[in-house]
């Protein structure tokens, strides 16, 4: 698959804001690649988020954990980004959690 084969890097200042999905699942966190270190990681796993949902792989699920996301990279003082969608296809939920991270402070 050609667009699994692009390459993103996270840096210090602009750190990957990576996302993985599953038929059930979606998961992301915000990288320093440098370090090789992640610094925020939620999924619809989170009991957090699991009170809120019903389903973990529908576009709402995304919408939370977008919004979850972006609130834990603001408070540890995350406002700019790169996207890497992990080679899944911008929409349904990867766009949902893209949307709602923005709407909610992230910069990418």
């Amino acid at each position: 698959m050609k667009r699994k084969t692009r390459v993103i890097f996270g840096t210090k200042e602009k750190p990957r804001l990576s996302v993985y999905k599953s038929l059930k699942n979606i998961h992301a966190q915000i990288i320093d690649d440098t370090l090789a270190k992640t610094l925020v990681y939620i999924s619809t796993l989170d009991p957090k988020i699991r009170k809120e949902i019903k389903s973990g792989g529908n576009v709402g699920a995304a919408r939370i954990v977008g919004r979850e996301i972006a609130k834990r990279a603001i408070e540890k003082k995350i406002k700019k980004v790169v996207f890497d969608r992990h080679g899944f296809l911008y929409h349904g939920r990867v766009k949902a959690l893209a949307d709602a991270a923005r709407e909610n402070g992230l910069e990418f």
